[in-house]
């Protein structure tokens, strides 16, 4: 099979396409064949060796894939040869084939395509974990979602329309914002020409935004944080603008501010059976009509040294995915 390859740490440049052996399952374990696989702000993360994991020398990055189960391990119950499925893995997506423990595979919903289904799960699970959860986000809340266009930031904007949330859309430039207006954001803020806290002080009358959703870290942070009510949320998401901010902790004594981390993916190993339901919930959003993807790029495997760069440039609106 071929497969994406990283035998050293660095750009997607240093990356390789090349013909290795097909895995085989063990125990516990799918084969799956892989008709598309989600790329995400991590992926870029793990190959330059900046991640908190860090796997041995080859691999394949890649954390979500979608396609069809063509065999099983021993023990495997839940998932049958021939169904199409989702599969979370930290790494090994980006191949034609991929085994993934059986507990890291979710069969899709009739009514999903594979590349719809390939960029899925990491953003709305994430989102919908951060924003249930941990921010517990009530009907009636105002949210303030930075990196708005990008994919957890449309997965957010999304999510809080449907929880019932005031969604005040944050990104860099028109065409990012007209996602996120399609998406459902009450208002729209253009942080390259807007002072962010004047702004969500004159959209919330004064009060701040009760739930802050950062995925981009940065100067972005404290702006946010200055925008917050009494008794907010700020969720910690990820740091897509590559600085992580230092913030002066007066900031949340003075608001009884909450920061909250946002780690899905330890959640899910420890709480598997809820985070199973949140993944019924969503897919039950999304067969209602209530949830419309937005995979805006997709490229080949060989193409992957654009594709990365879609991400790293942060020129990404919705999801980029590679089509196997």
């Amino acid at each position: 099979m071929r497969a994406l390859l990283c035998k050293e740490h660095g750009p997607a440049n240093k990356l390789v396409v090349e013909t290795v052996d097909d895995p085989t399952p063990g125990k516990g374990e799918v084969l799956i064949e892989v008709a598309a696989a989600g790329i995400n702000f991590p992926d870029t993360l793990i190959i330059e060796g900046k991640y908190q994991m860090q796997p041995p020398m080859p691999f394949t990055p890649g954390g979500e894939a979608a396609g069809t189960v063509v065999a099983v391990g021993e023990g495997v119950k839940r998932v049958t040869v021939g169904q199409r499925v989702i599969a979370l893995c930290m790494i090994g997506a980006f191949a034609e084939k991929l085994v993934a423990p059986e507990v890291a595979v979710v069969p899709m919903p009739d009514e999903m395509d594979f590349v719809t289904a390939a960029g899925f799960t990491l953003t709305y699970a994430t989102s919908y974990y951060a924003l249930k959860q941990r921010a517990q986000l009530a009907d009636g809340d105002s949210l303030l979602v930075l990196g708005a266009a990008g994919g957890v930031g449309l997965a957010a904007v999304e999510l809080g329309r449907i929880m019932g949330a005031t969604v005040i859309a944050a990104a860099s430039n028109d065409e990012k914002l007209a996602a996120t207006k399609e998406a459902g954001a009450t208002h729209l803020l253009n942080y390259t020409q807007d002072d962010v806290k004047k702004t969500v002080k004159a959209l919330t009358d004064g009060r701040g935004v009760d739930v802050v959703y950062d995925p981009v870290g940065g100067e972005l942070s404290e702006q946010a944080l200055r925008a917050t009510a009494w008794d907010g949320r700020f969720l910690v998401i990820g740091f897509a603008s590559g600085d992580i901010p230092k913030i002066p902790l007066n900031l949340p004594l003075l608001k009884g501010l909450h920061i909250v981390g946002v780690f899905w993916g330890s959640w899910v190993t420890q709480f598997p059976k809820e985070s199973m339901g949140n993944m019924a919930e969503l897919f039950g959003f999304y067969t209602a009509g209530q949830l419309k993807p937005r995979v805006t790029q997709t490229y080949s495997l060989d193409q992957y040294e654009e594709a990365f760069g879609v991400l790293t440039g942060r020129r990404a609106i919705g999801k980029v995915v590679f089509t196997l």
